[in-house]
């Protein structure tokens, strides 16, 4: 009785080691991630963002620091603030995507890349110059509308401020001022 069982354990051993392995070789390999992948960098497009620090609000850890200042159009009547702070610190981040649900005008998306590992923790904030700079490649997660338009992250160029809302949103531009972000090439196509 008992050797028939430890025969039976070897050879699922044996069937379990003979088999092709299922890891890969990072970096050299990459596996492909999937569209819905919510990596460690955020997507901040300023053109659709108004200052209204909802998710920041919203964060349960606190880690999104914003700070604003009245624009040239009174807030209260519908206009803007300007943006003087935009950071998020990603050590302290366990990236749930409360701050991207939260965003009322599609502002915010989280990214999908992963490579994002710093020596220094004061490395691991994302400030807003870098989220300006950074290219948009949004994951669709919590975006049915870039997943019904077939947007992959990992293929496809980085998306424009205009395609990535669930609404067209144009009422806003003759409102806003002129800005750093106007000046992309991406907000005059």
């Amino acid at each position: 009785m008992y050797g028939l069982g430890i025969a039976k354990g070897f050879l699922l051993t044996m069937k379990v080691f003979l088999r092709k392995p299922v890891t890969v070789k990072y970096p050299e390999q990459r596996l492909k991630q999937h569209p819905r992948f919510r990596g460690e960098e955020f997507v901040w497009y300023e053109e659709r963002c108004t200052g209204c620090a909802s998710c920041a609000k919203y964060c349960p850890l606190g880690i999104i620091k914003i700070v604003t200042h009245p624009g040239d159009q009174k807030p209260l009547e519908g206009g803007f603030y300007d943006i003087d702070v935009f950071d998020i610190d990603i050590g302290r981040c366990m990236f749930c995507g409360l701050c991207v649900e939260a965003c009322p005008y599609d502002a915010l998306f989280m990214g999908s890349g992963f490579e994002e590992g710093q020596y220094r923790r004061d490395d691991l904030i994302i400030t807003v110059d870098r989220l300006r700079a950074a290219e948009k490649h949004p994951s669709t997660w919590f975006r049915p509308q870039l997943e019904d338009s077939g947007y992959d992250p990992h293929k496809d160029s980085p998306a424009s401020w205009e395609k990535v809302g669930r609404e067209n949103w144009p009422f806003h531009l003759s409102s806003r001022p002129p800005g750093p972000a106007d000046s992309d090439e991406g907000a005059q196509e």
